[in-house]
Formats: structure tokens, C-alpha cells, sequence
């Protein structure tokens, strides 16, 4: 690789860790306020665990998650398009959850609770589209994008709990 493609790649890497810090961002200011607030004196499902997980658990998918993307990127050729619109697609779902689900509630209670259920889904099923997408032009990509999946799952479940008992 010659020296100004290196320099490209290591660029596209910081900006496809950038933007996972901004989907982060946004997810970490629209949980803040309400964390200590509705979530606090909403009734949990039983598996839920302490509020001091999610934080380093997200810190490092959304490193794996943007490093899975540029795996597929750094490959070249137009056949990634598919691969990388699945990546914002989820990226983009990833977002909006947040926002939906905890800031949501406030506005439109349990509404936002079911509301954050269907994108949290929809989230999941965008994942699963893109380990199958990245399978064929990075293993390494889709085998990093499964604790990811697995830890959506989760949350889904999470979710549901929460949605079921307080809506």
C-alpha cells in the first residue's frame, strides 16, 4: 500500500469512528436526562442490569461497529455499496432508538416505549442484513458485528420488558 493510501485509509477509519462517536453522542445526551429521572422509578424486567454497564458495553461496540465498516470499505469496488448502506441504515436506526425510547417518554409515555420497540427491532433486522452483506467481503467485519447483534437482542428484550410493564 503506498504511503498516501495509508494515510486514506487511517482517515476513513477516523471518520467512520467519528461517526459512531456522534451516534453515541446523541444516544448519551438523550439518556442522561432521563436515566436518572423515568427509566429510575420504571418498573424493569428482572434481567436488566445496573445502569454502569450499558456504558462501557456501547464505548466498545461502537468501536467494533466502525471498525466492522471500514473492514468492508478499505475493500474497494462498488459491490460494497450494499454493505455500507446497511451500515448507515443501522447506524441510523441506532440513533434514532435512543432518543425514542428515553427522551420519547416524557412526551408520549407508553407510546415511546412501543415506539422505541419497533425501531430497536428494525435495528436488529438491519444488523443481521449487514453481517450477511459483509460476510462475503470481510469475515473478520460480520464475525465483529455479532457481539453487536447479540447485545441489540438484549436490549430488545429490554424493551419489550419495559414497554410490557409500564404501558
Amino acid at each position: 500500500m503506498e504511503r498516501s493510501e495509508t494515510r486514506h485509509a487511517w482517515l476513513a477509519l477516523i471518520i467512520f469512528l467519528a461517526l459512531s462517536a456522534v451516534v453515541a453522542g446523541v444516544g448519551t445526551l438523550a439518556t442522561i436526562a432521563n436515566v436518572d429521572g423515568w427509566y429510575a422509578q420504571a418498573a424493569k424486567p428482572p434481567w436488566t442490569p445496573p445502569n454502569g454497564v450499558f456504558g462501557p458495553v456501547w464505548t466498545v461496540l461502537y468501536a467494533v461497529i466502525a471498525v466492522a465498516g471500514w473492514l468492508v470499505w478499505r475493500r474497494g469496488s462498488p459491490s460494497r455499496r450494499p454493505v455500507m448502506t446497511a451500515h448507515g441504515v443501522q447506524l441510523a436506526l441506532n440513533l434514532l432508538w435512543t432518543p425514542v425510547f428515553f427522551a420519547g417518554y416524557p412526551v408520549a409515555g407508553a407510546a415511546a416505549l412501543w415506539a422505541g420497540l419497533g425501531v430497536i427491532v428494525a435495528l436488529d433486522i438491519a444488523i443481521v442484513v449487514q453481517i450477511a452483506l459483509s460476510a462475503s467481503r470481510s469475515r473478520l467485519a460480520a464475525w465483529l458485528l455479532v457481539p453487536y447483534l447479540l447485545w441489540c437482542a438484549y436490549a430488545t428484550t429490554l424493551n419489550a420488558g419495559v414497554a410490557v410493564l409500564n404501558g
